[in-house]
């Protein structure tokens, strides 16, 4: 798979937990996954991606109430994330 189709798969997964489905773990597995798409990447795209991952994975633990990351804002950055990952690609 290819770093724009790798990309375009992290998207869909985002959309679908903004959407109120998917899940986490896959997502999370994807875009780990994704050795091509962060491989054509300058390095702190990755830095970037595995902190927004890690903090999703701790949300999706507790409950919305009882965790100091919110799910919609980490998945909002998760969405920048790939629009400027994409803007990389392309330039």
């Amino acid at each position: 798979m290819s770093a724009t189709q790798q990309l375009d798969a992290i998207a869909e997964r985002i959309a679908a937990l903004s959407g109120g489905s998917g899940s986490v773990t896959a997502l999370s597995n994807e875009a780990r996954a994704s050795t091509d798409l962060l491989g054509a990447l300058p390095p702190r795209y990755g830095e970037v991606l595995l902190n927004l991952l890690d903090r999703l994975e701790s949300s999706a633990l507790f409950s919305e109430e009882s965790c100091s990351f919110s799910q919609k804002d980490l998945l909002d950055n998760l969405q920048v994330w790939v629009d400027k990952a994409r803007g990389q690609l392309v330039s």
